[in-house]
Parts: structure tokens; sequence; C-alpha cells
């Protein structure tokens, strides 16, 4: 089994992500026909699909999903983030990996696992993937009304999925795990992917440079490919406030989670956010390094268990 962060130099990404490579255009748009339309020959004189535009994006995720994922009906309202979807398996498939190390390099049954998605959005994703490619039970939370209505409409319109996922409503805007980890409840994991701006300027700078680098043109107001509301863009001091305050509450439930985790852009951030873990007292916290082509990506996982309640933990949910 491959460790979490190791990697050949010719994979993109984890061994197991169906999408090592260029996209299987011709198989996929006859999954999904929706896709030809967004489809045209380069001045290379290969078939390709122009990613600065939102639709052919939202196309190409309709049907990696319904191709891959067995996701049937997937649809995002207007300015949503609309997520790309082999970094967020790349997410899946480390964590798979992170509950095996953490089980004598054996996978734990995944009808015992249960995950909490913090802030799932109007995509659904990381449930919706952790389902298909785990088989694992997951929570999703949200405090965006209109995200959460989506999110339902995408569960309602996969059954098969019904099952294995819960949404719940985060009515405390400023909360990440009160109010959603019940007193009776424990969770194998948490993931998360925050919001990573410390500003609309900072996130308004950061869709120019992307449409800059999609394109070659430079846009005031640029319809960004990917979407993004401002709580799934930017909060008040960036991805490093909302981190430090997932710790402090993580604090609280340690007893109910083995693993925490969250998506870190900024590597600068990783030796504050240590120190953090250490402050707060945890027994064990890794980075989980997952190099996707040129981007590099990571997640952060910590954990207060010690290796007797770990022990006790695998014995009675893990077996």
């Amino acid at each position: 089994m491959n460790k979490p962060g190791k990697k050949t130099k010719q994979q993109l990404f984890h061994p197991q992500n169906f999408h090592q490579g260029t996209y299987e255009l011709e198989a996929l748009t006859r999954t999904s026909a929706e896709l030809a339309d967004h489809l045209f020959i380069n001045a290379y004189g290969n078939q390709t699909l122009d990613f600065s535009n939102p639709k052919a994006v939202l196309a190409l995720n309709r049907a990696l999903l319904k191709h891959y994922y067995h996701v049937d009906q997937w649809n995002i309202p207007e300015g949503f983030l609309c997520p790309p979807i082999p970094g967020r398996a790349d997410y899946i498939h480390y964590l798979g990996d992170l509950l095996a190390q953490s089980n004598d390099e054996k996978r734990p049954n995944p009808s015992n696992i249960q995950g909490l998605d913090i802030g799932t959005g109007a995509n659904l994703i990381y449930p919706l993937l952790g389902v298909s490619i785990q088989g694992w039970k997951l929570v999703g939370s949200e405090s965006n009304p209109q995200a959460l209505i989506s999110a339902e409409k995408i569960l309602n319109d996969n059954p098969s999925f019904q099952p294995k996922i819960e949404l719940r409503a985060q009515l405390d805007a400023s909360s990440i795990f009160e109010s959603i980890i019940q007193k009776d409840e424990f969770y194998d994991f948490t993931l998360c992917n925050p919001p990573f701006h410390d500003s609309a300027d900072t996130a308004l700078d950061g869709s120019q440079r992307k449409t800059r680098n999609l394109t070659g043109k430079v846009n005031s107001k640029p319809t960004l490919n990917f979407g993004g509301q401002t709580s799934e863009l930017w909060t008040a001091g960036g991805e490093l406030a909302f981190i430090k305050k997932m710790i402090a509450e993580s604090v609280g439930f340690k007893n109910q989670v083995y693993w925490f985790t969250s998506l870190v852009s900024k590597s600068k951030n990783l030796n504050t956010l240590g120190s953090l873990l250490k402050q707060a007292g945890v027994h064990s916290q890794k980075v989980i390094d997952m190099a996707q082509g040129n981007k590099k990506s990571r997640f952060l996982a910590w954990t207060f268990l010690d290796k007797k309640q770990q022990q006790s933990w695998r014995k009675f949910r893990w077996a």
C-alpha cells in the first residue's frame, strides 16, 4: 500500500485516482452527450475543452461524475463553486490511506466508517465521492441555505446515495463542529476545503489571475470558470483563521473524532498550525502531500486519541 504523500514521478494523482492523464473525452461524450457541444480541435489538432467557459466545465463535471462515480444527475446554481473532480477525488483516496495506516495497513470495513464534511457546499462533491470511491457514510454540514437546497436536490436526484449521505444545516455560521456533532456520535474523520482568501479583494485578484492564465486576457470582473460564492472563497483572516478556529473547536470533540483533517492551500501556514496543534494537546499530527500535476496540494490531519484510545477505537468501530 502506498503511504500518504508518496508518489512516483509519473503519477499526477493518487495511484487509484482515475484521472492520471488527459481526459478521455470520447468516452465521456458517449456517457454524457451534452459534453460534445463544448469540444473543439485546437491549433495542435487535438480535441479539447474550453476550460475558461463555466458551462463547459460544468458539462465536464457532469460527465466525469456520471462516467466514473455513478452520479446520474448533478447540477449547481449559477455562481456556486464548480469543483475540479480529480483533486477532490485525491483527498478521498488519501483519506482512505490514512485510515488504513491507522489500522495496521488494513482498510477498515467501509460500512463502519462515517465521516463529516464541513461546508459541503451546493455541489455535495465530497460525500458523493466518499460514497462512490470508498463506500463510506458521510454527514455534510452547510451554513448557506441556498447551497443546502442545492445539495438536497442532488441527493434527491440520486437515490442510490441517499442511504449513506445525511445533510445538516449549520445554523450558526460562526461555528464549525458545534451543533453539528451530537453527543452520542462518533466520526472516523472530518474533512474540509476551507475558504482560503482573506478578503473579497484578494478573492477577486485570484479570479483575475486565473482568468488571465486561462485566456491570456485581463478582465476586471471575471466570470471564473469554477465559480464560487463569498463563503466558499474567502473569510476574515483567510484559511489560517478558519483552521485555527477548527483546531480550537476540535478540542471539545477530541473523543468523538479519530482524525480531524483540512486542506491547507498555503504551505507557509503549516508551521503556525502545527504549533497550535501542539498547544491544543493533540497526540499526533500529519501533513499529507498531494502533488497534482504542477500544483502542490496537501491536507493537515490531527488526532487527540492516544495509542490505547486508538486501539479501542479500532476494536469497537473498525473490526
